[in-house]
């Protein structure tokens, strides 16, 4: 199996201790691929400062595939975090710093590199929903973190081209997560995940609802933990399709979520959304 990360990427500034770590929606997908034994890419847009060049680095000896990726004069995406208690608060960025300039337009060898992946994956924060349709048309299977910047609006534009839909839901019900999945469902999505912090995740796939709890751990810190939940849920879900054993799809989707659950309590055990971290 090989994917792609195809969007975002950021340094994570950990500002009372002046630290930075590689991260990102679509780019964490590629080093979380990576680290379950996945063949991974990552295709994305760089600044041309230290933090574009710590990422670079990293993904380099991470011997994670970065050949259709951008460079331009600038600076890389970043966001400045706090942590309380071991959970990442956000206190401000740069929006993506160059990508705003020169967000990812793929070209026609970039789609033919893609199709050579079983899925790829980007994100809201990827400023390249206009892009996404290219994807779906090369006959790619395709999934989007919405994370919880998303509108009906925002749902309807983009889940026509999603076969697979993320989105953060801490803030609302469980029954009002699974109207939400129904309606990501109604809109184009195969398949529609809601992660709900401590209370777990939910899984809709058209005709059931699947729940899982969180492994608890203490966690060091829980960047990226919605991300390596994903990352591990879906390579196993494909696997199995791929290997299409006998394997009922409830049960599929119940083991898929048991190993998501199983590594994003790993990920909460490391600083960053995967270490690698440089002071600055």
């Amino acid at each position: 199996m090989r994917v792609i990360g195809v969007g975002d990427n950021v340094v994570d500034k950990y500002v009372y201790k002046r630290t930075m770590y590689p991260g990102g929606n679509a780019l964490n997908f590629s080093v979380y691929a990576k680290q379950l034994g996945v063949d991974a890419a990552y295709l994305g847009v760089f600044g041309d400062d230290a933090a574009a060049n710590h990422i670079i680095k990293t993904l380099k000896s991470l011997e994670i595939d970065i050949a259709h990726c951008r460079q331009h004069k600038g600076e890389n995406g970043y966001a400045a975090v706090d942590l309380v208690d071991g959970d990442r608060v956000f206190i401000g960025g740069n929006d993506g710093g160059i990508q705003k300039d020169h967000p990812v337009v793929l070209l026609e060898d970039d789609i033919e590199y893609i199709k050579t992946f079983e899925i790829a994956h980007s994100s809201v924060y990827s400023d390249m929903d206009a892009e996404l349709h290219k994807i779906k048309e090369a006959g790619v299977l395709l999934s989007y973190d919405f994370s919880n910047e998303y509108t009906d609006q925002k749902l309807k534009t983009v889940c026509k081209d999603v076969d697979i839909s993320l989105l953060s839901c801490g803030q609302l019900t469980e029954e009002e997560v699974e109207a939400l999945l129904k309606k990501t469902h109604s809109y184009g999505s195969t398949i529609s995940i809601g992660t709900m912090g401590s209370r777990g995740s939910v899984v809709y796939d058209g005709e059931n609802f699947y729940k899982q709890k969180p492994h608890f751990v203490k966690p060091v810190d829980t960047l990226g933990a919605g991300d390596s939940f994903f990352t591990a849920f879906i390579l196993h879900y494909l696997k199995g399709k791929k290997e299409k054993t006998i394997i009922s799809q409830a049960d599929l989707i119940k083991t898929s979520l048991e190993k998501g659950a199983e590594f994003a309590a790993k990920t909460c055990l490391v600083d960053g959304a995967f270490g690698h971290g440089l002071t600055y």
